[in-house]
C-alpha cells in the first residue's frame, strides 16, 4: 500500500470564538481537515489546528517526502517528515500539518487491521471517558446562563477560560469563578484557563499565585496557562506553591520541547494538542514520558470532531487520562460526523470501537463548512 495523495480542506462558517486578542470571526479558518488517500482505496482523516493556506503550503513542501510512502508505517513516516524539515522550522505550520497527516495514518492502520486506534496504541483501559465542556468566560450573569444551558445537556465537568479573566481586576476574576461554581453546583468539576498564551499576557508569578489561592476556595480542579508559555522557572515555582494543580503545554510541539518542562516538574497536568504537537505518535510519546515524572496527561482539544476522536483513543490508552476537552456548541465538533456525539446518563462519552478513528464524516456538513472543497 502506498500514499497516493493528501488533500486538505479548511473549515469556515461556524468557527467558534477562540479567546484571542483579535477575536475570531465565524468565517476565519483555524481548523483544517486532512485526508490521506492510498492506492488501495483506504482513506484516513486528520485535523490540523492551522489556517488552510498554511496547510496547503506545508503539504506542497512535504509532498516529495510522503508521496509513495507506506501508510501502514505511520510513526516512521511522520518521523521522516519531521527529520527532513527540521531546518525549515520545528513547531510551526509544518509540524502542525504533520500532526494531521499522522492522525490520518493511524486511522488507515486501524482500518487496515480492523482495530480501533486505542487498541493499536497498546490497549484500551476504558471504553468511555468524561468530557469537560470547554467555553469562554463572560460577565457573571451571562456565564451563569451559558453554564446552566450546557449542564442541561448532560455535562458533569466544565472549563471556563480567557474572556475578561486576568484582564480587568481581581474582583472581576473572583466574581466570574463564583458565578460558575454557583451555577454548576458543588459536585461538578470546574477548571479555569487564564489563557496566558494570549498576545502580550501581562500577568506574572505573583498574580498567578494569588489567583490560584482564590481558585482553591472554589474547589477548582486545575489552573491552566496562568503564565506566558516560555516562563519555565516561574511555572516551576508556581506548581510548587500553588494550592491547586497547574496545567499547560498546549502551545508546545514535538516531544523534545516537553522534556525540560517535565524534568523540571513545571506542570501537574500536561496538555499537548494532537492537532499541533505532531499527531498521535508524538502525543503518545509525551504521555508516556509524563507518567514517568508523575505528571497527569489530559489532552488539549480546542479543535474538531476528528481531533476529539484522536483524543478519545489516546484517553483509552493511558490509565490516568480520565477527561477530554469538548468545545461546547461548536458545529465542527457536533455536526461534521455522521450521528455526532451523545453523552450517556453518567455524562460520559463512548470511545469509538470501530476500526481506525471510528468516525465517518458527514458529507453534507463537509460541503457546508468547506465550501465544497474535495476532501474525500
Amino acid at each position: 500500500m502506498k500514499i497516493r495523495e493528501i488533500r486538505s480542506a479548511g473549515l469556515r462558517g461556524a468557527t467558534p470564538e477562540g479567546g484571542w486578542s483579535n477575536e475570531l470571526r465565524p468565517d476565519d479558518c483555524v481548523h483544517t481537515l486532512i485526508a490521506v488517500h492510498t492506492d488501495e482505496g483506504l482513506t484516513g482523516i486528520g485535523s490540523v489546528f492551522t489556517n488552510d493556506a498554511l496547510v496547503r503550503a506545508s503539504l506542497a513542501v512535504l509532498e516529495p517526502l510522503y508521496r509513495g510512502e507506506n501508510p501502514l508505517e505511520g510513526q516512521r513516516v511522520s518521523e521522516k517528515l519531521h527529520q527532513n524539515t527540521f531546518w525549515l522550522g520545528r513547531g510551526g505550520a509544518l509540524t502542525h500539518t504533520i500532526s494531521g497527516i499522522d492522525i490520518a495514518l493511524w486511522d488507515i492502520l486501524g482500518q487496515a487491521t480492523g482495530q480501533p486506534v486505542g487498541r493499536l496504541l497498546g490497549g484500551r483501559y476504558r471504553d468511555r471517558v468524561c468530557p469537560y465542556a470547554s467555553l469562554l468566560m463572560d460577565e457573571p450573569s451571562r456565564l451563569r446562563d451559558r453554564l446552566l444551558q450546557v449542564q442541561s445537556q448532560g455535562f458533569r465537568a466544565f472549563k471556563i477560560g480567557w474572556g475578561p479573566f486576568g484582564r480587568s481586576d481581581k474582583k472581576t476574576d473572583e466574581a466570574i469563578v463564583r458565578a460558575a461554581r454557583e451555577a454548576i453546583g458543588v459536585d461538578a468539576r470546574l477548571m479555569v484557563d487564564a489563557g496566558g498564551s494570549d498576545a502580550y499576557w501581562k500577568n506574572g508569578y505573583k498574580w498567578a499565585l494569588n489567583t490560584a489561592t482564590m481558585l482553591a476556595d472554589y474547589d477548582v480542579c486545575w489552573f491552566e496557562e496562568p503564565l506566558q508559555p516560555d516562563q519555565l522557572q516561574d511555572y516551576v515555582l508556581l506548581r510548587e506553591h500553588s494550592p491547586v494543580p497547574i496545567a499547560g503545554g498546549e502551545v508546545f510541539t514535538r516531544r523534545q520541547e516537553f522534556i525540560p518542562w517535565l524534568t523540571a516538574r513545571a506542570f501537574d497536568i500536561v496538555q499537548p494538542d494532537v492537532t499541533k504537537v505532531g499527531g498521535i505518535s508524538e502525543e503518545r510519546a509525551i504521555a508516556g514520558m509524563a507518567r514517568e515524572y508523575g505528571v497527569k496527561f489530559i489532552p488539549h482539544g480546542w479543535n474538531t470532531a476528528v481531533g476529539l476522536a484522536a483524543d478519545l483513543h489516546l484517553a483509552s490508552a493511558f490509565p490516568d487520562t480520565d477527561l477530554v476537552e469538548y468545545i461546547a456548541g461548536s458545529p465542527f465538533i457536533d455536526d461534521i460526523t455522521v450521528d455526532g456525539w451523545q453523552l450517556d446518563s453518567d455524562g460520559m462519552l463512548k470511545i469509538p470501537d470501530a476500526p481506525g478513528l471510528g468516525i465517518v464524516l458527514n458529507p453534507d456538513a463537509l460541503r457546508k463548512y468547506t465550501s465544497g472543497e474535495a476532501l474525500l
